[in-house]
């Protein structure tokens, strides 16, 4: 336990470089079964590196100027979304009051601030495109990672004394990371784009903001799709009316358990096998290690975590405290 604390103060301090890597690590898993894909058809793997990167960095350029745009704007404005959101809690302490429910507007206020969700969303933008500044570095180690990706299973093997590659829980744990991380960018970037049709469709402001929000949310389940939906709400109540904001409330619930309960399930097979207080405890914890990208990418590493702690004999025990639901009476009978 003292070495982890060691451990755990170290990471903290590198933090500035470790996040860089980690950002490209989860990146290059998330685009190599587009390499893989393209092998298929007999493209040139320095080809198919190419153009996956002229991908990336068309679209990071353009959703970055759009972003960019609607983030200016949005913080211009934040100041007078907070007032109006005060004024709508004054209103509801009013309509409390008829029904003899008296609130202190004052103290109501200091316990729950109406722009705090606001602001959160600001600051985690913020922080993600804080770390965006190190674009082109992240950019050079994705196509290295990309070009050393099909050696790494075969390095990892021979390293182990395993050239034989019959070791199994090897192949288990980068395949289920792989496909993990592919499937949930997927899922991710259908979720954004939902989102934010959605939102455009029924006129809500800076609609790009909220579907990368989502977008990046959407990494962190159960959770995530909450914390997405709450400024776009509060700004739709806020614009557009109570009636807006219920159905942009609904438009979110509908789209959270469309990708979370039917679409995401059918790619990959049973849930992550996570808790929901471990998904919380984890937000809390990598985000106070790493920082904002610790947060969006806090479930991605403890699925890893658990899925390394799965794949070794003396490890099974704490993978079993990060499930979710385990049989283990029924499992040692059968």
């Amino acid at each position: 336990m003292a070495a982890l604390v060691v451990i755990l103060a170290g990471v903290k301090a590198a933090s500035s470089i470790l996040v860089p890597f980690l950002l490209s690590v989860f990146i290059a898993m998330a685009c190599n079964p587009l390499i893989t894909w393209a092998s298929r058809y007999r493209v040139p793997r320095w080809l198919s590196v190419i153009l996956v990167i002229l991908l990336i960095v068309v679209f990071g350029f353009m959703l970055a100027g759009l972003v960019g745009n609607s983030m200016n704007e949005f913080s211009r404005n934040l100041p007078e979304y907070k007032e109006q959101l005060a004024g709508e809690l004054s209103w509801l302490v009013g309509r409390l009051a008829t029904f003899d429910i008296h609130l202190d507007r004052s103290q109501l206020l200091s316990y729950l601030d109406p722009g705090l969700a606001m602001n959160m969303a600001s600051n985690l933008l913020s922080g993600v495109g804080a770390v965006m500044t190190n674009f082109l570095l992240i950019l050079l180690t994705v196509v290295f990672m990309l070009f050393e990706a099909e050696s790494v299973p075969r390095k990892v093997h021979i390293a182990l004394d395993d050239p034989a590659m019959k070791i199994e829980q090897i192949d288990k744990f980068l395949s289920s990371i792989k496909d993990y991380l592919a499937i949930k960018t997927l899922v991710s970037l259908a979720t954004g784009f939902l989102a934010g049709l959605m939102l455009y469709l029924l006129g809500v402001d800076h609609f790009m903001l909220w579907a990368v929000l989502a977008f990046l949310l959407n990494y962190i389940p159960n959770i995530g799709s909450i914390i997405a939906a709450v400024p776009a709400v509060l700004l739709a109540l806020v614009q557009l009316g109570p009636a807006t904001a219920g159905l942009v409330g609904i438009g979110y619930v509908v789209i959270n358990t469309l990708m979370g309960n039917v679409v995401e399930p059918r790619f990959m097979g049973r849930g992550l096998g996570l808790s929901t207080l471990v998904v919380f405890l984890s937000l809390i914890f990598w985000g106070w290690l790493l920082g904002t990208v610790g947060m969006l990418l806090s479930v991605p590493l403890t699925m890893i975590v658990k899925i390394a702690l799965e794949s070794t004999q003396g490890g099974r025990w704490f993978a079993l405290l990060l499930a979710d639901d385990v049989k283990p009476v029924e499992e040692s009978a059968s």
